[in-house]
């Protein structure tokens, strides 16, 4: 049996960090469990969301059969009362978390290393019983951070190595915990659709929302021709919409060993997905919140002299944050959004 279905969900609503983009010195508002500068947890509401969330995981059908997440603080908080409670109505075989970076945050390219995840020694007590100890990562993000396409074909790199996985286990369903820009590249690697314009809002990344993507059927998992369409979820209305190939950035793009990835021109990571919901939020009593989306490079080595963290960073609904960028960030912490 090989995967069919990938759910994907963005961490619940967290508290935030601010970096100084000269020195790249990350200072946190509230104190992570975990002691990381760069690693908050989720808020009072955050937490509800998750639970929300959790709520609808477990109705999923078919049913998730294996976990991946970010190894960030707030994305293993989102996922853990779905894994909890799956972990009670199936005590012989229990459902655990594979913390995964290949999926883990976006940090613009820069001249200082970014921050990563708590080690799995710190990460264990906090969680206990829910990471799994073995699991290995498929890939690992660059400290110093990434462009635009390096982050989408990190993405593809590492969808391609679990997507064989969960081929190779017979395993049916998977639900993913990301952040926000990830997410997006997600989309647009498993779909093979990369507008030319990176900054589209084609992917919806609510908070705790939840997107689906379906396998397409072997008959049509050859590339796709310039004329060809295929079928994305609508960011605006939930109805079905048509995207042409020739929307797809026409260069093909390389793993980390230089080897091509065959994911664009509308072909998608083995063999395509199609999406079948985009980032829903009918779960959550409080609706979409803090939806996001690409607002440039995020470099950190080009912000002109004296220009202020403040003024980076683009919310699509007025009150949303960055993945890896400065300035979303700060601004959350000066409007007191924590």
């Amino acid at each position: 049996m090989a995967l069919e279905v990938i759910y994907v969900t963005r961490h619940g609503f967290r508290s935030s960090w601010r970096v100084d983009p000269t020195n790249g010195k990350y200072t946190t508002f509230i104190k992570s469990p975990t002691g990381g500068d760069a690693d908050p947890g989720l808020t009072a509401h955050g937490v509800n969301q998750a639970n929300e969330l959790a709520g609808r995981l477990l109705s999923a059908d078919p049913p998730i059969e294996r976990v991946y997440s970010s190894l960030y603080y707030r994305c293993l908080q989102t996922v853990e009362p779905f894994v909890r409670k799956a972990q009670a109505t199936a005590p012989g075989a229990p459902l655990v978390i594979r913390g995964e970076t290949g999926i883990g945050e976006w940090y613009g390219a820069a001249h200082f290393e970014h921050p990563v995840p708590a080690s799995l020694e710190t990460l264990d007590p906090l969680f206990p019983g829910l990471i799994d100890p073995e699991y290995r990562p498929a890939v690992k993000p660059s400290r110093m951070g990434e462009g635009i396409m390096e982050l989408h074909d990190r993405v593809a790199t590492a969808m391609e190595a679990l997507i064989a996985e969960c081929d190779r286990d017979g395993v049916r369903a998977i639900l993913l915990c990301s952040h926000a820009a990830t997410i997006i590249a997600l989309g647009r690697v498993l779909t093979g659709q990369m507008p030319d314009n990176v900054e589209v809002e084609d992917f919806r990344v609510f908070t705790c929302g939840l997107s689906v993507f379906r396998r397409r059927p072997s008959l049509v998992s050859e590339p796709m021709g310039a004329s060809a369409v295929m079928r994305i979820a609508s960011p605006k209305d939930g109805v079905v919409a048509q995207l042409g190939a020739t929307d797809a950035r026409n260069a093909d793009h390389h793993d980390q060993d230089g080897e091509v990835l065959g994911w664009t021109r509308g072909r998608g990571v083995s063999g395509g997905w199609d999406c079948e919901l985009n980032s829903d939020c009918a779960h959550l009593s409080l609706g979409e919140e803090r939806g996001w989306k690409f607002a440039g490079d995020e470099s950190f080595k080009d912000i002109p002299t004296g220009q202020s963290i403040l003024n980076t960073g683009i919310r699509s609904d007025g009150g949303g944050e960055g993945p890896g960028s400065l300035g979303a960030r700060a601004e959350e912490g000066a409007r007191g959004k924590l």
